[in-house]
């Protein structure tokens, strides 16, 4: 019973995530936004670049990598995907300027994709050209399912010319094995996550120990080709049993990354570095924070109180 209610509130807050007028009546109101943000304010960089900046200047010194992304997404405007474009652009300029050890996480549609792939394309190839010159890598987020056909075409278009882009693959699509075999010969590094968006039920696959074990599968054939990838998830069995396939293969700390986001379960993460394991810290930041809200608590909705607590303290 009480499995089946946090199952509910998962979905309802997913759900949530996607209802663009419920975003913009809290972007609209500063009351409400104020006060919500306090429940955001625990899993974000802040609202600024430079908020961002001294939160990742004190884990570099902590040990770990990071990953900025700035938070937006289906950009309506070409002039909206052009200033998110020139956001990026800056990030990468300042990771160069403030030697920070750090990547670029970005969403397709916010720099264009939901207005046409050419828009997209001609963006993200100016922010993986200023990051090439900087030396750092730009990692492709995941999307709703709609959209994985356009970002994996505009992933494979760019990585022929650029060698600091990568990809991120949801492992509860059913759809994600044969893209799996298709971008593992690409050299770009793989991104694995479970999957947090809301799709029909036929196109993915639920929460529990089999997607667990398709995961561990993916991480598995990663490590042992040697290809570069991120573990991105916050599953402590699934951390463990990576750990063994680290073991296994002797597999070289410049191959993998635990990756950890911002405010979850980040004990986790500091016992993987304080074993040795190379580790990184994804920490967004902007004003639309409400779908990222959202789908945090989602994966945890036991969180729903604390987001309560941080609300009213």
């Amino acid at each position: 019973m009480e499995q089946d209610l946090l199952q509910m509130g998962a979905t309802a807050l997913r759900k949530a995530a996607l209802n663009n007028k419920a975003k913009e009546y809290i972007l609209s109101d500063m009351g409400l936004y104020t006060t919500i943000k306090k429940a955001a304010e625990r899993y974000i960089g802040g609202e600024t670049l430079d908020e961002t900046i001294i939160k990742v200047k004190d884990q570099n010194k902590n040990g770990f990598k990071c990953s900025m992304e700035f938070m937006g997404e289906n950009t309506i405007t070409e002039k909206e995907a052009n200033e998110a474009t020139n956001e990026f652009i800056q990030i990468v300029q300042e990771i160069k300027n403030k030697n920070l050890n750090s990547t670029v996480s970005l969403d397709l549609s916010h720099i264009g994709l939901a207005i046409s792939k050419e828009l997209c394309l001609n963006n993200l190839d100016s922010i993986l050209k200023e990051a090439k010159n900087q030396n750092t890598e730009v990692i492709i987020s995941a999307e709703g399912v709609e959209r994985t056909d356009d970002i994996i075409d505009t992933y494979k278009n760019l990585s022929i010319k650029y060698d600091n882009v990568s990809i991120t693959l949801q492992a509860y699509l059913h759809r994600t094995k044969d893209d799996f075999k298709d971008l593992i010969k690409e050299r770009g590094r793989i991104r694995m996550v479970k999957g947090a968006f809301e799709t029909p039920k036929h196109l993915s696959i639920p929460r529990g120990k089999a997607l667990d074990s398709i995961y561990l599968n993916y991480v598995d054939q990663l490590l042992s080709k040697n290809h570069k990838c991120s573990i991105a998830t916050h599953h402590y069995e699934i951390q463990q049993e990576t750990i063994k396939l680290i073991q296994k293969y002797k597999t070289n700390n410049d191959v993998y990354e635990f990756e950890s986001l911002y405010g979850i379960q980040t004990e986790q993460l500091i016992e993987l570095k304080r074993q040795g394991y190379a580790t990184k810290l994804y920490f967004v930041y902007g004003k639309e924070w409400y779908l990222y809200l959202c789908n945090r608590i989602a994966e945890y909705p036991m969180y729903l109180f604390r987001a309560l607590n941080d609300i009213v303290e």
